[in-house]
């Protein structure tokens, strides 16, 4: 449903996930272990997931001053500009899934997924 929604915009949601953790953090760019984190991923399965991003101009990956072997993430920005593109579309897509489900229903669902997701036997390893 989600992909279809944000199919104008070229994105998968996936994809529209990873630019939405990016941006926000602001200005502080995340590395690549602390956006995996955010979004309970493994590192590599993130890294498979940032390359056609970064082919398309959507994020940079940088090195970090401080620590050569980090990998900072960063919004182009082009990125930040299909990022806005996409969010409606995402709106209208959470809107429908809500009206579909129920207001109710989808609050106990996104409270269920995060409570598996910081579960460390389940989802988050632990930091």
């Amino acid at each position: 449903m989600y992909d279809k929604a944000l199919a104008p915009t070229g994105l998968k949601i996936t994809q529209y996930g990873i630019l939405t953790a990016i941006n926000s953090r602001g200005a502080a760019l995340p590395t690549m272990h602390e956006l995996a984190h955010d979004l309970v991923l493994d590192r590599s399965t993130l890294g498979q997931n940032l390359r056609p991003l970064e082919r398309d101009g959507l994020i940079t990956i940088l090195t970090d001053p401080r620590d050569r072997r980090s990998r900072l993430i960063g919004l182009t920005k082009r990125g930040l500009a299909k990022l806005n593109q996409a969010a409606s579309y995402w709106e209208a897509a959470q809107d429908n899934f809500e009206e579909v489900v129920g207001e109710q229903a989808a609050a106990d669902l996104r409270t269920l997924l995060t409570s598996i997701a910081r579960n460390p036997k389940l989802g988050e390893r632990e930091s």
